[in-house]
């Protein structure tokens, strides 16, 4: 899939920590056997497959047609965080199904099959401009709480830059791209990419 957008916003002094999953263009359709009437919505799918924290829809159910995606495949924006319950249970935290009609039958959970990290690191470079100076640089492992670190069973990339390295930065835009790179094959791809803002802290030490 193409990278994908997301600016960040850093404030100054500051730990940033944010957790990027990284979906592939392979779409899985997992059967739904029972959706309960309660919050948050909680959806039965055999071997669903997902991660926690995964974003998944729903599509074709009978009677609880609330529950349904508006679009079939859904669109990205109908895609929602699933909590993990276990090997057949996700709930959408965010979703109440108390008040829907009671599900009949039939439906799908459908998701992104998540990229497999086994072979995986991950590098990003924040500059003042593209092709310009770098100001930042992040790799795998992460250095002094700075940098990613990568968990291929949660298929989580954690990006982190510790508050002490956020105290010292003297600039206050920036742009960046993350890459993955494959150590199996050498393969490189840009996932993420936007703007950096770095913002005054209000409390200080």
């Amino acid at each position: 899939m193409a990278a994908q957008s997301l600016d960040l916003v850093i404030e100054q002094g500051k730990t940033l920590s944010r957790v990027i999953r990284w979906e592939s263009s392979v779409r899985a359709w997992k059967a739904i056997t029972a959706i309960g009437n309660v919050a948050p919505m909680l959806v039965t799918a055999v071997g669903h497959g997902m991660p926690d924290g995964w974003r998944a829809a729903i599509t074709d159910v009978v009677g609880m047609i609330d529950a349904n995606a508006g679009h079939n495949p859904p669109w990205d924006s109908e895609l929602k965080p699933a909590t993990y319950i276990g090997v057949d249970q996700v709930s959408f935290d965010d979703v109440s199904a108390a008040g829907f009609d009671a599900y009949v039958s039939g439906g799908y959970l459908f998701y992104y099959v998540p990229v497999s990290l086994a072979t995986m690191t991950a590098r990003m470079k924040i500059k003042d401009q593209i092709g310009g100076t770098v100001l930042v640089s992040l790799v795998t492992p992460a250095v002094s709480g700075s940098g990613f670190t990568i968990d291929d069973t949660n298929k989580t990339i954690t990006l982190s830059i510790s508050a002490t390295d956020t105290a010292a930065f003297t600039w206050t835009e920036g742009v960046y791209d993350l890459e993955m790179v494959d150590s199996s094959d050498g393969s490189v791809v840009a996932i993420l990419s936007g703007s950096v803002t770095v913002t005054d802290e209000v409390t200080t030490s």
